[in-house]
């Protein structure tokens, strides 16, 4: 006997398909969902890019500087781009200041203490661009006119140095490079003798970095000077600046104590037979015992 289906099971009803619900975006959250600038998209021609005003920027070597055609018109007008509140426009008038240097350094002269001042102000600026241009218009003025910056009456000179003592002491690297080429600059241009009692003030800066600066700017300046130079600056004095930084925390200090030390020992005992019996008579007789010893050490090692 064939069984039959079983229909007393309640029948199925099948499920009725849920409507979606409509969302409705806001206009505001519409603009928000357009692509971005650069997504590309193919109905639409591509936007361009913001570009940045820094990336304008040019850094021109002091050999890619040209002379001008009418340097008498421009040195009218100079100053005011130096203190103009487009940084570009100040930019610019710096490298103007480096071509008068290199070029016309006659017109210069006369408002020389003013285009400093300004540059002082400029190298204290946060803008990286225009730390960076003023340093390097200070480097063209050092080799344009050398020790004539140390003959002003007024304090420019020192207000510059500082400032680049203190841009190469900082963290941001190719300012601190530009700030050293400047300082090198500086030695190379001026007489050594004048150039050293500037330095000399900041020997003892409380600032173990701009201690550390100066200290190679010293030694720099040291390795130039003849025996005669170095006794009108004070043998005992440069002695005593190079035992003192022989001890500083920071190794550039120590290894330029140890310049200092080596330019002094060279020339104390250029015409001496006995050169390490004198170096060391000299240091006994200006340091104590222990510093002494160390100097001693140093030269011979």
């Amino acid at each position: 006997m064939a069984l039959r289906p079983l229909d007393n099971a309640l029948p199925v009803t099948p499920e009725r398909p849920k409507k979606q619900a409509k969302i409705v975006i806001p206009a505001h959250k519409e603009k928000q969902q357009l692509p971005e600038i650069g997504v590309n998209d193919e109905n639409k021609a591509p936007l361009p890019q913001p570009s940045s005003a820094d990336a304008s920027i040019d850094y021109i070597s002091s050999e890619d500087l040209k002379a001008f055609q009418d340097p008498d018109v421009k040195i009218q007008g100079l100053v005011g781009g130096l203190e103009s509140k487009d940084w570009l426009k100040v930019c610019e008038s710096l490298n103007d200041v480096r071509r008068f240097a290199l070029y016309h350094s006659g017109l210069l002269l006369p408002i020389l203490d003013k285009v400093v001042s300004v540059m002082v102000k400029v190298i204290k600026n946060p803008r990286s661009a225009l730390c960076k241009t003023s340093i390097m218009a200070a480097a063209d003025i050092f080799k344009a006119f050398g020790e004539k910056l140390l003959d002003s009456t007024s304090e420019v000179f020192n207000q510059l140095l500082l400032q680049l003592l203190l841009k190469a002491s900082q963290d941001k690297k190719f300012v601190c490079e530009e700030a050293d080429r400047a300082l090198l600059a500086m030695v190379e241009a001026m007489a050594p003798l004048p150039l050293l009692h500037k330095l000399g003030l900041y020997v003892g800066h409380t600032n173990l970095r701009v201690r550390a600066k100066a200290a190679i700017s010293i030694s720099n300046c040291v390795s130039r000077m003849d025996l005669k130079s170095m006794e009108e600056f004070g043998l005992v004095a440069l002695i005593k600046i190079a035992s003192n930084l022989l001890n500083d925390k920071l190794p550039e200090a120590r290894e330029a104590a140890r310049g200092i030390a080596i330019s002094l020992f060279r020339a104390l005992t250029e015409n001496e037979e006995e050169k390490q019996e004198v170096w060391q008579s000299f240091c006994q007789s200006n340091l104590p015992a222990i510093h002494a010893q160390a100097m001693v050490k140093l030269v011979s090692s």
